[in-house]
């Protein structure tokens, strides 16, 4: 199994489910501007959409969209108690986080990762649409739950942190919105997490005393 991924992408909620199952697995930097991999491989070969994750089975298969992967991951290691069984509300509760996220959370942080500063008109419709999604983030979290769906580590939760763990990048306070921001504190010192961040570069290696 191979993860085509870029550091700090969407990708790396791939990643953490990868690393919360336990699997053995590749991973292959992409640079998605000029559209290779780090060995110089057409990527849009791979993935013609261009973006990242990919993710390549081992009978070749390739497998994209984020929400489609992360799904895949959780069905197929069901040991490891990443979704909620097909069929019930609560798996329709995680379907509609990872929509949420990719559609409308994910999106809000688009225009400020396309490669050029923001135009001084855009800032604040910007900063305004970002505003009003971080607020349904924490409406869905105002019941002081531990996880988006409640008291279990999802999917849902590997792509949520990954996206609001985004602000840090953009230097957009979570301040307004203390259960998110705290929520984004409790996901990030998770050990898969931790682990899937290191091996991005992301955070520094922990120094054992």
């Amino acid at each position: 199994m191979r993860l085509y991924f870029k550091p700090g992408a969407c990708s790396l909620s791939s990643r953490i489910a990868l690393t919360e199952i336990g699997l053995a697995y590749d991973a292959l930097r992409v640079d998605t501007e000029a559209g290779l991999t780090e060995t110089g491989a057409d990527y849009r070969a791979v993935n013609p959409k261009g973006y990242v994750p990919a993710l390549e089975l081992d009978d070749g298969t390739i497998l994209t969209e984020n929400p489609a992967i992360l799904q895949f991951l959780a069905d197929t290691h069901p040991q490891a108690g990443l979704a909620p069984a097909y069929g019930t509300l609560e798996r329709a509760r995680l379907q509609e986080w990872l929509n949420f996220t990719s559609s409308e959370l994910h999106k809000a942080f688009g225009p400020y990762f396309r490669g050029h500063p923001l135009e001084e008109a855009e800032k604040e419709p910007v900063r305004l649409r970002l505003a009003r999604r971080m607020g349904d983030v924490e409406h869905g979290l105002a019941d002081g739950r531990e996880f988006i769906l409640g008291d279990s580590f999802t999917v849902a939760d590997a792509y949520l942190f990954v996206v609001l763990n985004w602000s840090g990048f953009i230097g957009f306070d979570l301040a307004r919105w203390p259960h998110a921001a705290a929520y984004v504190a409790r996901i990030a010192a998770r050990p898969s997490v931790r682990d899937a961040m290191r091996q991005e570069g992301l955070i520094a290696d922990e120094v054992v005393a």
